[in-house]
């Protein structure tokens, strides 16, 4: 469980004023009348958020409990640490055989169901809700000195993941989405790690902490900074980290709260990708069917296969969202 000083976004030995300002910072961030028109699971989110930072700040706004709640703190890692540290018998030789038994089958047992179901077997994530709607456009600086725009992501899949230094399940994380961008980052997944640099500064950090951060764990997809947090707003961040994923026509499909797995960006990323339109070049055979489509007048016409459906694209449209006149240049493969 995140302590009370994780929750804010602060240091064990922050000053009061320092978490006064946090508090103030959360608040703003878990405004309920910022966050009316969400759906009902985003809105509880909130919910619980203001309830644990009051909790939080009436303990280390107080100096008695707050002594008593470190002490607590201090004796939970020590007892986390003897737990560890505590001494187990061995196994006897029948043990031992049992277990290299019992491990030999399971891994033949793994093998066969690899060989049944095949290597292509479709990566589940996690759950995730899913919505449908215009992911707000932006540009920010990057660490690197240079200027993003999500709107050059056109085309691409893309993982926005809004994130900080003093976020433990972003810390977490950050492996996973490097090996997912080195493993996918040229087949059309886009990750983009928003900091929210905004409070990383209020905090005492600058871009070179940032930096001097990431090249621990090896991150090396790009880093806006959202130094004003103009964009943490627009996207209506709540708990860090938070992740949207943004389909190859700009618009957001799936929002999780939460750190994130490999299989969680494979999932979602194979899925996004799969399902979007591949235009191909037209050929003599379409040839009826492309005149059909541009004498109704359909801008931007290109040839199209998707799920075994053929036919033209209308102003970067797919079914079901094409024109009505044009669907009389579309039959099945």
């Amino acid at each position: 469980m995140d302590s009370y000083y994780t929750l804010l976004g602060v240091a064990p030995d922050a000053s009061l004023e320092l978490i006064e300002a946090a508090l103030l910072r959360q608040r703003e961030r878990y405004d309920l009348a910022r966050i009316a028109d969400l759906d009902a699971e985003l809105r509880n989110v909130a919910v619980e958020r203001n309830a644990a930072l009051d909790r939080a700040y009436a303990v280390l706004s107080d100096p008695e409990r707050r002594r008593q709640y470190d002490l607590g703190l201090s004796r939970e890692a020590g007892g986390l640490a003897a737990e560890g540290s505590g001494s187990r018998r061995g196994l006897t030789p029948r043990e031992r055989a049992y277990t290299l038994v019992g491990v030999s089958a399971a891994i033949v047992l793994i093998a066969l169901i690899w060989m049944i179901t095949g290597r292509e077997e479709r990566v589940v994530g996690q759950a995730m809700p899913e919505v449908d709607r215009v992911a707000p456009l932006f540009t920010l600086p990057t660490l690197a000195g240079e200027e993003l725009q999500l709107d050059a992501y056109k085309g691409q899949v893309v993982l926005l993941n809004f994130w900080a230094t003093w976020c433990e399940p972003c810390k977490r994380e950050l492996p996973a989405l490097e090996q997912a961008h080195q493993q996918y980052g040229t087949q059309g997944l886009a990750i983009i790690g928003v900091n929210l640099a905004d409070d990383e500064f209020a905090q005492g950090r600058d871009a070179a902490a940032i930096q001097t951060f990431l090249t621990q764990f090896g991150v090396s997809y790009p880093i806006a900074l959202d130094i004003e947090g103009e964009v943490a707003n627009a996207y209506r961040i709540f708990p860090l980290p938070t992740s949207f994923f943004i389909d190859g026509t700009g618009r957001i499909r799936y929002v999780h709260i939460g750190e994130l797995t490999l299989d969680d960006v494979t999932a979602r990323f194979l899925e996004l990708r799969d399902n979007s339109v591949s235009a191909v070049p037209v050929v003599s055979s379409d040839v009826t069917k492309a005149k059909a489509c541009f004498s109704f007048g359909c801008a931007g016409l290109t040839r199209w296969r998707h799920q075994g459906w053929v036919g033209c694209l209308c102003g970067g449209l797919r079914p079901p969202h094409l024109p009505e006149a044009c669907q009389a240049g579309l039959n099945h493969a």
